[in-house]
């Protein structure tokens, strides 16, 4: 997880037996790396992406909420979950790389699409290698601009040594390699958009932020709001970054499918 990783850790569990079958899972190879993926309902494209260190898994308790109106993707993004591990140092923008990919693969021209956290960073970028890919998108903790290296706190806390204290690692991804690659890749979480490359964005984006989400900096949620061509902020009060869970859920998948449906 990519920011307050203890906060949400009770929320994170409860998603850990919850059991759905979907119509369609497999593993594909794009470049050169396989990825994982889940399908579930019909309609249009939906892909829901989830957090660092998180997998598909933690997205099935919202894909009945949305599959009698979308074709519901979970991926497992590139080093997490049944995805294959991180090769080279983490760079968000080869992950929507390995994602547009995906998407040509499943010959999908048009998507709409949830990121939680890295999900969230991961769409902006897919949103620059693909201006019309996106219809419409929501992210979830995640203005597409973020570095670890601001938040010692994290890099000290999340490591390999204290992964007992986050018991989804396991469960999501298997084994103690895996696990061990994902914490130290956290250190090389940095990402960027410009404002001109904010500019450029061309889906409609819903902004949705908890107040209390200490791994944002308002300042920056404050520039992307201005300089996004098409975008709505939503703050919750009293929230932290997991804005879309717990007392929140059912408020979070009200609106979003307002929001989607727009277009």
């Amino acid at each position: 997880m990519k920011r307050n990783i203890v906060l949400i850790l009770f929320i994170v569990m409860s998603t850990l037996t919850f059991s759905q079958t979907p119509k369609k899972s497999e593993s594909v190879l794009v470049n050169g790396k396989s990825i994982y993926y889940e399908v579930y309902g019909e309609g249009e494209p939906l892909f829901l992406l989830h957090g660092y260190t998180l997998s598909s898994k933690s997205w099935v308790p919202y894909a009945e909420d949305f599959q009698d109106e979308y074709e519901v993707y979970l991926i497992d993004l590139t080093g997490h979950g049944k995805s294959e591990a991180f090769k080279e140092d983490l760079s968000i923008k080869s992950v929507a790389e390995d994602l547009h990919l995906l998407t040509k693969h499943l010959k999908l021209d048009k998507i709409k699409a949830i990121g939680f956290s890295f999900g969230g960073d991961v769409l902006y970028q897919l949103a620059l290698l693909n201006p019309t890919l996106i219809e419409s998108m929501i992210t979830i903790g995640a203005v597409g601009t973020w570095t670890v290296n601001d938040f010692p706190e994290y890099q000290d806390a999340f490591t390999f040594e204290n992964r007992a204290n986050f018991p989804w690692l396991l469960p999501y991804h298997g084994t103690d390699h895996r696990i061990k690659t994902l914490m130290e890749q956290f250190n090389n979480y940095t990402v960027r958009l410009s404002n001109e490359e904010l500019q450029s964005i061309k889906p409609e984006v819903l902004i949705m932020i908890g107040d209390d989400d200490e791994g944002m900096d308002f300042e920056e949620i404050a520039r992307v709001k201005k300089y996004l061509p098409d975008s709505d902020l939503w703050i919750l009060p009293n929230v932290s970054h997991g804005a879309h869970e717990g007392e929140t859920k059912e408020e979070f998948i009200i609106k979003s499918k307002v929001f989607l449906s727009k277009k």
